[in-house]
């Protein structure tokens, strides 16, 4: 049973309680049984008449629903003609509620397409007016009044899409001719003296009409003007013009120009042979001029180049730089390149300057990694190898924090500009990752042949013997007494070399004492300081690495004791 139906029985029920209650009120009191039929007329009456206007009420609303019913189908059948669609079919079976509210949906859908269709219309109407007055052309023939079907749209704008590029070949196409008719007209020292002329010449090139009649007449008096000039143009004339042009570049002054006034006119072959003359040395000059300022500007660009971090194949993308003829179009060329190096370098100056710092500090941590492998350094006695060693250990922490901060913001700028950002030809962590795997390499390398050597060395003294190694001389110590040998320790310590040995039992017993007690720190029964730079994969590069040379770092703090055998392990 439905819940509406539960609730009529329901309300039934109610109305039967009430009335029992009054009747049970009505004897309680002793109301007569006449005025009872009187009280209960009167209950009906009102429960009729409630029950009338809620009835009446519904009924109302019902009317007002097949009325919307009505409408809406009137007027979606309207819009779906309008519109060209197919008529509106509800599916299965429906309350009169929802029929009409799924008609009064799609009244209100029809009428948004039919008023983005209308406006649509307006907008092509008004682009094909525009188009078709620059081109000459008849404006497309379509019903305004009426709703364009859709595929009346689509052949639309196909249309007006046809008109702009037809425009704009008829735009590049006159860009060019008058272009040409300009330099002839300079050439002809020609000035536009009909109204076709001044149209093209002097007038806005939007408001030139692009139409095939113009386009026709404009070829036409191009060349009519090409004509001239190969009519009017002789060889006199020509050497006369361009020496005014390069007087004109070089800023000639006025009295070396009257020095040559003699040959400026007439066209006899001496006349032409000193103009040649003049030309050649107006020429030279002008070269001349142009390479002083052409090789200043190259000095620049190397400059830009280097702080933009240019690869090999950037350079040479620029072709211009290794032309050595120094034209002005070469001058503009250079021109060009360097402002725009310019505008390239400031909006990124940031990200090349963090990249300039982790390139300095890389340097700088080489430097101090040469120099931690470097022997010979134990003998500077005044304090520099702790400070070096601290050093080393700062730029070992800051390295990596420059690279994670360089790499977030160059994630951000590729986001940004959807491009890879470059330096000296790669991306910059695969640079990176690059010179933690040469550095990585170098150092594989320098120990193999470190143990290589050794290996060499322990063959031959266990062939043939050796006597100890004593250490070169140091300021500060006492010359070697002949005669007298020297414990091992300072080779042990200085030289990063095993002891040689020069007896059996002796010499190798006080060795190892003396180099165990060096290894431990001076201190009896402490653990032998050990130091491991080995990087295992170029996966982990600069992170990894740095660790491991931050763990020796510590150690070597912790101990107090640099020395070249925990330097080359």
């Amino acid at each position: 049973m439905r819940r509406s139906e539960v609730l009529a029985e329901e309300s039934i029920v109610c109305l039967q309680k009430a009335l029992n209650h009054l009747r049970e009120i009505w004897e309680l009191i002793g109301i007569p049984e006449d005025q009872r039929l009187q009280r209960t007329e009167v209950v009906k009456k009102h429960i009729k008449e409630l029950l009338d206007m809620m009835i009446a009420e519904e009924e109302s609303l019902k009317e007002r629903l097949i009325k919307s019913i009505s409408v809406c189908q009137k007027e979606l059948n309207t819009l779906c003609s309008e519109l060209h669609v197919e008529p509106f079919q509800e599916e299965g079976e429906t309350t009169i509620l929802q029929l009409e509210k799924d008609l009064r949906t799609q009244v209100e859908l029809m009428r948004k397409q039919k008023k983005e269709r209308k406006q649509e219309l307006k907008l092509l109407q008004e682009q094909d007016q525009e188009l078709c007055e620059i081109l000459c052309m008849p404006h497309y023939d379509i019903d305004s009044a009426s709703v364009p079907s859709l595929e009346e749209l689509n052949q639309f704008r196909q249309h007006v899409t046809t008109l702009r590029e037809t425009k704009a070949s008829r735009r590049e196409e006159f860009v060019s001719i008058k272009r040409q008719i300009i330099l002839c007209m300079e050439a002809l020292d020609h000035t536009p003296d009909t109204s076709f002329e001044r149209d093209v010449v002097c007038e806005d090139e939007d408001a030139f009409c692009l139409s095939l009649e113009n386009i026709a007449t404009l070829q036409k008096l191009l060349r009519q003007l090409e004509m001239q000039k190969s009519q009017n143009e002789a060889v006199c004339e020509g050497l006369r013009t361009q020496i005014r042009e390069l007087w004109d570049r070089l800023q000639i002054p006025e009295e070396e120009r009257e020095a040559v006034a003699t040959i400026m006119s007439g066209s006899k072959a001496k006349v032409r042979k000193a103009l040649q003359l003049e030309v050649d040395r107006l020429e030279e000059l002008k070269m001349q001029n142009m390479k002083k300022v052409i090789e200043a500007i190259r000095v620049e660009l190397v400059q830009y180049w280097d702080q933009c971090f240019y690869s090999q194949e950037q350079r040479q993308a620029f072709a211009p730089f290794c032309a050595e003829d120094y034209t002005e179009s070469l001058l503009q060329l250079h021109d060009a390149e360097i402002v725009r190096l310019k505008n390239y370098y400031e909006v990124h100056k940031e990200l090349f300057e963090g990249v300039q710092k982790w390139e300095e500090t890389w340097r700088l941590f080489l430097e101090f990694e040469r120099k931690a492998s470097d022997p010979n350094r134990f003998t500077n006695r005044g304090g520099n190898l702790l400070k070096e060693e601290k050093q080393r250990a700062k730029l070992q922490k800051m390295l990596p924090k420059l690279e994670e901060e360089l790499k977030a913001r160059i994630e951000l700028w590729e986001q940004e500009h959807s491009k890879a950002f470059m330096v000296n030809g790669q991306k910059f962590m695969e640079y990176v990752a690059e010179q933690w795997e040469m550095h990585r390499l170098e150092k594989e390398r320098a120990k193999q042949e470190r143990q290589l050597k050794n290996k060499k060395q322990t063959e031959t003294e266990m062939l043939y013997g050796s006597a100890p190694r004593t250490p070169s001389k140091r300021r500060g110590l006492a010359p070697n007494t002949p005669g007298k040998a020297r414990k091992p320790v300072a080779a042990s310590t200085c030289s990063g070399k095993k002891t040689p040995r020069t007896g059996r039992h002796g010499a190798n017993k006080e060795n190892l004492e003396l180099n165990g007690s060096i290894l431990s720190g001076g201190y009896p029964g402490s653990a032998p300081l050990q130091r491991n730079f080995s990087i295992n994969s170029v996966a982990s590069t600069y992170s990894e690495f740095a660790r491991e040379l931050s763990k020796a770092s510590k150690s070597d703090a912790t101990s107090g004791i640099l020395n070249s055998t925990n330097i080359q392990s």
